[in-house]
């Protein structure tokens, strides 16, 4: 009778353990998703911080070329207020349209080209582009290995246990997709 007593304590024993360890790894796969987030708003930040001074460098050189500023200027505030996340990737692809822009205006001024704070300043900016691209990719990874789990047994019915369910991959659009054209005419 004792030896059935301790058994069945076992199996009960083992059983919230299993409740346990899922709880705590979809709650862990959840906060490396939202950490993950977090650091594509660092960075994003990061280049919205950076831009200004890029502008102030910018602004002597072409000062005919005042659409492309304001553009910059107004796609840096929508992602700076943009909330949620399809409305910063928007904002941000926007973003990064200005920017490309602008550098390509740059390289019809060899003075500007040759700044030493213009250079710093796109140097820093590819930097954060690649932390971008870095803390994108760090994103997705985090959302496959909680979908993995959410989609897979046991973890799915853990997951409907909890009300888990999985989660959206960051996506590029459609243009992104599309090859650069690089042209030296």
């Amino acid at each position: 009778m004792a030896l059935l007593v301790w058994i069945i304590a076992g199996i009960v024993a083992l059983v919230v353990l299993i409740f346990v360890y899922y709880f705590n790894r979809f709650a862990t796969l959840s906060n490396r998703i939202e950490n993950s987030l977090s650091q594509i708003d660092v960075q994003l930040k990061r280049r919205a911080d950076l831009i200004p001074n890029l502008l102030e460098s910018v602004k002597g050189y072409m000062k005919h070329e005042k659409t492309i500023i304001k553009s910059v200027t107004d796609a840096r505030k929508a992602l700076i207020s943009a909330r949620g996340l399809p409305e910063k990737v928007k904002a941000d692809q926007k973003l990064e349209g200005f920017l490309g822009k602008l550098f390509a205006l740059a390289e019809a001024y060899p003075d500007l080209k040759a700044s030493t704070n213009f250079l710093e300043l796109q140097r820093e900016l590819a930097t954060t582009e690649d932390r971008i691209a870095y803390a994108r990719q760090y994103y997705n990874d985090s959302i496959l290995s909680y979908n993995d789990l959410c989609r897979t047994m046991p973890g799915k019915t853990f997951a409907q246990l909890y009300g888990y369910q999985a989660k959206e991959h960051l996506k590029i659009t459609e243009a992104e997709r599309k090859n650069v054209k690089v042209s030296f005419e």
